[in-house]
This record gives C-alpha cells, sequence and structure tokens, in this order.
C-alpha cells in the first residue's frame, strides 16, 4: 500500500523532514514562477525598440495665432501682457519644462535620427489652419541694415532658413538647394537665411567675425541673411524648434503664413515636396497679381 508524505516525513527525524519540505516547497514555488514567466511572454505584446520607430509625421501647424507687425510695443502694453493670468501660466509651463531638461540634452537628442523630431508634410498646410511667422528682426549681412521678417515677406513667397551652428547650414542647403535652384530667378520668390545667436557671447562673436562669414555666403544672398540676437525663448515651441543643434526650414506665403516646415537633414521627399508646395504658392501668386485690381497680400 503507498504511503502519504505525511505518513513517510511522520517517521523520519525532523531535521530531515524540515528539509524534504523545504525543498518540495522550492520545487512548487520555482515551477510557478517558470509558468507565469512562460504566460507573461506569450500575453505580452512584443513593442519595436524606440530607437528603431519611424519618425511621426508633423501633425500641427507651426507658428503663432496672431499676425505679426513691426509696430514698437508700448509701456502699457507690456505691463497688460504682465498681467494677462493665460501668458503667465503659459509662461510658468515653458519654464518648468526648460528646468527639466539637461544642459546637453539638444547635444544628446542629435544622437537619435540626427536630431529630426518629425518628417514634413507632403502637401500645404491649409491655408486657413495655418498659423502666422512671428516677427524676427536683425541686421543683413551685406550692409548690416536693420531688416524684419514681417517686411521682407509680405506679398512674396518665402524660404527662411533658421541657422545656429555649422550642420544647422548644412541641414537648410539639404532643404532649399533644389528649390532655390528651380526658383531663385523669380521676382516673386526669395531665400532668407536667419543666424540666430540668442547667447551674447556667440552673437557678440559672430558680429565680429562678419568677414569670414560674407565669405562663405554667395554675394546674391547676403541681402537676405540677417544675422539676430533676437530672444527666442517662448516661440521656439509654436515653431517646432526643440533642438537649438539642427537647422529648420519653413515655407511662407505672401500672407505670412507658415504653409510647411521641415527640421534637420532633408530626405529627398521632404526636399521634393519642398519644391513642389514652393510651385504651388508661386503660381497662386502668379495668378492673383494677374488679376486686374488685385490687392498685395489680400484675397481676391
Amino acid at each position: 500500500m503507498a504511503l502519504s508524505l505525511r505518513q513517510v516525513c511522520g517517521s523520519l527525524p525532523f531535521r530531515i523532514t524540515r528539509q524534504i519540505c523545504l525543498n518540495r516547497t522550492i520545487h512548487v514555488s520555482r515551477a510557478l514562477l517558470l509558468e507565469q514567466q512562460q504566460t507573461t511572454k506569450e500575453t505580452k505584446p512584443t513593442t519595436p525598440d524606440a530607437k528603431g520607430q519611424p519618425l511621426p509625421p508633423l501633425n500641427r501647424p507651426l507658428g503663432v495665432r496672431q499676425r505679426p507687425t513691426t509696430a514698437v510695443v508700448t509701456r502699457m502694453e507690456r505691463v497688460k501682457s504682465l498681467m494677462d493670468t493665460d501668458a503667465l501660466m503659459a509662461q510658468r509651463r515653458h519654464l518648468i519644462k526648460e528646468a527639466g531638461k539637461g544642459y546637453f540634452h539638444d547635444l544628446n537628442m542629435t544622437r537619435k535620427h540626427g536630431g529630426k523630431t518629425w518628417i514634413a508634410p507632403k502637401v500645404l498646410i491649409r491655408e486657413d489652419k495655418a498659423l502666422y511667422l512671428p516677427n524676427i528682426s536683425g541686421t543683413t549681412l551685406n550692409d548690416g541694415t536693420k531688416k524684419d521678417t514681417t517686411t521682407m515677406c509680405f506679398d512674396r513667397v518665402t524660404v527662411i532658413a533658421m541657422l545656429g551652428t555649422h550642420i544647422s547650414e548644412a541641414h537648410a542647403s539639404s532643404f532649399a538647394y533644389s528649390t532655390n535652384a528651380r526658383y531663385l530667378d523669380n521676382p516673386l520668390y526669395q531665400y532668407v537665411q536667419i543666424n540666430l545667436q540668442e547667447n551674447l557671447l556667440k552673437s557678440f562673436l559672430v558680429k565680429l567675425f562678419s568677414s569670414s562669414l560674407r565669405s562663405s555666403v554667395p554675394e546674391h544672398l547676403q541681402s537676405t541673411y540677417l544675422v539676430s540676437g533676437q530672444n527666442m525663448e517662448y516661440l521656439r515651441d509654436p515653431l517646432g524648434m526643440t533642438n537649438s543643434k539642427v537647422g529648420y526650414v519653413y515655407l511662407i506665403d505672401e500672407n505670412l503664413k507658415i504653409r510647411w516646415g521641415g527640421s534637420a537633414d532633408a530626405t529627398l521627399e521632404e526636399a521634393q515636396s519642398l519644391e513642389s508646395c514652393t510651385g504651388v504658392l508661386l503660381k497662386r501668386l502668379e495668378a492673383k497679381k494677374a488679376k486686374p485690381g488685385a490687392t498685395p497680400g489680400v484675397k481676391s
């Protein structure tokens, strides 16, 4: 007759009985653990590594809601903006977000997709959904004349390149090379480069070595090359400029709206998209100007 484990253990010394029970418990626990792990592997969905995931397309319009202006802000307007609760809350959220970033955050982000965070759209952003390019002022590279984007871009189709580093110049060129080669002779088209240096020391150095900078920029592009030290602290997120190390390119229509945007190094499809979208805006503007009695910058 077969004996149960309790009967067998009852006839053995206590030390041996305890060891047998302990071994059996360990064996059962290990079996349950292996079974649980196997079940987890089978039921857990397999997700690809974040580094291997493709970049998302641009999912929002870029820019600001207020139409840009060159009017000087008065003291009363500054005081009124300081009392705006919504603006203060937005600034507070921005400061909290920036405080959580490390000193080398932008540099580290360039290791992922070369600093690229979104793919440029294949078509134009709808005019009724598009937002405005904020006013950015600076001095021209050829003669130091003060200019601003609101005056320069009004009633023209403009490709704007935001630069800040040497690598950003290569990024902008990868986007705009074919577009410039095709449309730069068109009087309704212009290519504007903005060398943005918010750091006072870097801005001083850029101005100090402007002669060497002029030698690297073609002469026919120097009048639309702006050196700017404007503070863009609260405009980077609306413009999608989340990384100060890479270049950004925007397509601006005659009404100062951002109709297309690209970041970092351009893919072949993105460069072709900018070229085709620029052609669409130029055809529309040419047709608008061809109508008798058309007013610049106003829909007919």
